[in-house]
């Protein structure tokens, strides 16, 4: 029997939630006070999978009542998913240890 108290089950990275729609993670909580954003913006063909190429990450503020574009607190570009990741998860950590 479930209940509506239940977390839903998000696949996790270093501890940390992963929810993804299309082309765009989101890491993190958003009951935290930061989540980062990553979007694939281009991918490459190797043998036969699509393999994330290009990936913006950006450090946002969850708070609703701040304005879209003040939300965005770091921004940047890394070639593959895995750096990216690596990135995210260092910008996330420190961002919740202030």
């Amino acid at each position: 029997m479930s209940t509506k108290t239940e977390k839903p089950n998000f696949p996790m990275y270093k501890g940390k939630p992963l929810v993804r729609s299309g082309d765009v993670l989101y890491y993190g909580s958003m009951r935290d006070k930061y989540v980062c954003r990553l979007e694939i913006k281009s991918k490459k063909k190797v043998k036969d999978m699509e393999i994330a190429d290009k990936v913006a990450i950006q450090l946002m503020l969850t708070d609703p009542a701040v304005r879209a574009r003040k939300q965005i607190v770091k921004t940047s570009e890394k070639s593959g998913l895995y750096l990216a990741m690596d990135i995210a998860d260092a910008w996330l950590t420190r961002a919740l240890a202030e």
